[in-house]
């Protein structure tokens, strides 16, 4: 008999208690032939805080871990701390998967874009993108936003209620063949209006924050809604889109496509979405229970 190849991964951010990446890391993980174990490092439990990533980072170097996902507030935190940036990371300015190598050093990784990307590939392949509204410039708008240009959108319109933090995200990845503008919140619903689809990058929808960013009004029924939220899998924006006649995305395969990524950068192993996407539906149906 031979031994499970053991991979020890974990995630590090602040207050992810209630993450179901564990679960679904270690499934897929347990699915692939692997010892996987799958930590949560909430700095919130550490008495420095934020300021303890260093720390963490070093201490799963020396555990011997693969690498790990870091989410917010530290996605940018972590950037110095890195010895190498994917093209990609380095581009949005964000990182959400480090891998440590064999040789002692760290790389790091953004498996976001990627996940929202092929997940409105898969979901709608004929989604048009001559003009798309991004709704929310923060860490999940700022993958939408990379993706979306990587797939030729023409126009990107960048709307946030934080002025700032839309300007900063369009001048971040201006430069390339997609014309990305900052619009006041206030347009949002005379933009949607010629838009070919809406990207709702924004927290409102979670069950934390239930509610819709914009009226149900504003939607057109030959657009397409691409969601960021999968918890709960359906907001109440999706369900007024798809009721209106729009081709709709949940975020619930973009968590699973970004996983799956990281898992791969982890183990060099290909995991398999679909099942991973059933697994995750079915801890979703045991939240709800």
């Amino acid at each position: 008999m031979t031994s499970q190849r053991r991979i020890q991964t974990g995630l590090i951010g602040r207050s992810i208690g209630q993450s179901l990446s564990p679960a679904l890391h270690e499934a897929e993980g347990r699915a692939l032939g692997l010892d996987y174990s799958y930590r949560l490092f909430d700095i919130e439990a550490e008495p420095k805080g934020a300021a303890a990533l260093p720390d963490i980072l070093d201490r799963m170097q020396a555990d011997g871990f693969a690498g790990c996902n870091v989410t917010f507030p530290v996605k940018q935190a972590v950037m110095p701390l890195l010895d190498r940036l994917s093209p990609e990371a380095e581009a949005m300015g964000a990182v959400n998967t480090v891998r440590f190598t064999a040789d002692g050093r760290r790389e790091g990784h953004n498996t976001d874009w990627w996940g929202f990307g092929e997940n409105l590939r898969r979901t709608i392949p004929d989604a048009a993108v001559d003009t798309v509204v991004l709704l929310g410039a923060g860490g999940a708008g700022a993958a939408a936003a990379y993706a979306l240009c990587r797939m030729g959108a023409r126009e990107l319109l960048v709307i946030d209620r934080d002025a700032d933090r839309a300007e900063a995200l369009v001048a971040r990845l201006s430069g390339g063949s997609t014309i990305l503008l900052p619009v006041p919140f206030e347009e949002a619903e005379q933009r949607l209006a010629q838009a070919d689809g809406l990207v709702q990058a924004t927290p409102i929808g979670m069950a934390k924050l239930p509610g819709m960013p914009i009226p149900s009004a504003a939607l057109q029924p030959d657009m397409w809604l691409a969601e960021i939220i999968y918890v709960p899998i359906e907001t109440e924006l999706l369900r007024a889109a798809r009721a209106m006649g729009c081709r709709t995305v949940d975020g619930g395969g973009m968590v699973v496509l970004q996983a799956a990524r990281a898992i791969e950068i982890f183990t060099g192993l290909a995991a398999d979405p679909d099942r991973m996407q059933t697994h995750l539906l079915a801890l979703l149906q045991q939240k709800v229970n």
